[in-house]
Parts: C-alpha cells; sequence; structure tokens
C-alpha cells in the first residue's frame, strides 16, 4: 500500500492557544495547497480525512475524500481554545511528564486517540491492500500512523514532524516499510 499522508495547511488561531479538536478557521484558502499537492499524488487514490474542516476542505479541494471520525485530531476537553498560559504551569507539566497517558480535563489522552486511529488503519490496510491512498488530516493521527508503520515505540512519535499542507509518502511492503518524505 502506497500511503501518502497529508497535515492540513496552517491555521488562523493565535500563537500559544490549544486547538485540537476544535474546529478552527484556516489561515487562507486551500487552493494554493492543493494545486501544489494535486500533482504530487496517484490520480486513482482512495482518499480518506477528517471532517474537520482544516482538513475536510483540502481534501474535497483534492477529490471526493471519504470522511472519518477517528482521523480527528486528539481532543484536549477543557483546554480546548484556551490559551496555555491559561492552563496553568502544574497541568502543562502533568501532561508534560505523561505526553501518552495525560487525559485532559474532559479530553483524551494521545493514547486514546492513537487506538482510534490505529484502529481506522487496520482495517484500512484490510480493505485497500496493495493500493494508493491519500490521508488528509493533523498532525497527532498522522504520527500515530507513521510512527505504527515505521516500527517506533510510541513515546517516539511525538518527534516525527508533519508540516501544514506537506506530502509524507509511506510506502508499506511486505518485507517493510519505506519512508519519503516531500516538503516541497
Amino acid at each position: 500500500m502506497d500511503l501518502h499522508l497529508i497535515r492540513h495547511p496552517a491555521v488562523a488561531v493565535a500563537p500559544g492557544t490549544c486547538y485540537g479538536a476544535s474546529d478552527v478557521p484556516l489561515a487562507a484558502p486551500v487552493n494554493d495547497a492543493a494545486a501544489h499537492l494535486r500533482p504530487l499524488l496517484p490520480p486513482d487514490a482512495a482518499l480518506f480525512a477528517s471532517p474537520l474542516s482544516r482538513a475536510r476542505l483540502l481534501a474535497e479541494a483534492l477529490g471526493e475524500p471519504v470522511l472519518d471520525e477517528r482521523l480527528r485530531e486528539i481532543s484536549f476537553g477543557e483546554w480546548e481554545l484556551q490559551r496555555y498560559e491559561a492552563i496553568g504551569r502544574a497541568a502543562l507539566d502533568s501532561w508534560a511528564d505523561d505526553p501518552l497517558g495525560h487525559r485532559p480535563p474532559g479530553g483524551e489522552s494521545a493514547a486514546d486517540m492513537a487506538a482510534r486511529v490505529l484502529t481506522f488503519l487496520e482495517e484500512l490496510r484490510a480493505q485497500k491492500q496493495g493500493e494508493a491512498v491519500v490521508i488528509v488530516a493533523h498532525g497527532g493521527p498522522l504520527r500515530a500512523i507513521a510512527g505504527r508503520l515505521l516500527g517506533l515505540p510510541p513515546e517516539r512519535w511525538l518527534a516525527l514532524d508533519f508540516a501544514h499542507a506537506r506530502l509524507t509518502r509511506i510506502r508499506v511492503e511486505a518485507w517493510g516499510t519505506t519512508l519519503q518524505l516531500f516538503n516541497r
């Protein structure tokens, strides 16, 4: 399977704001990002996207996506749309001490988010064996997908970087996984 992973374009949110699963607007229209990405993608690829507008709008500019709730970004619960300084040092330190297991009030942990994303991935692998697939989503879900396919331990997934509106290609073969980064 050839996976083409795309993080949504940049969002119009003040720096230092926790926005996770909130449906926030894009900083610019998706036209330029779609024009840049379209020639890099196989024309017959299956297209999946998070239903959050920042991913959905780009996916719709690329084709007719299947929207899947499991591709949503992590929910930070009561932290959503709060400035990090308003969340408080003690809460942020608790998160930093356990980045995979910490669950903000009313939210989900990174491990919870990864579990739902990896359920999507396993279904996808069973259904789209040998096919090209494009996924337009968010940093958290894309890190979980790439980290699992690359065989990295979950604590290393957070170090994977997905730039806005850029393509990461992962080829999954019977003998292993190949990662190709496109940062144009």
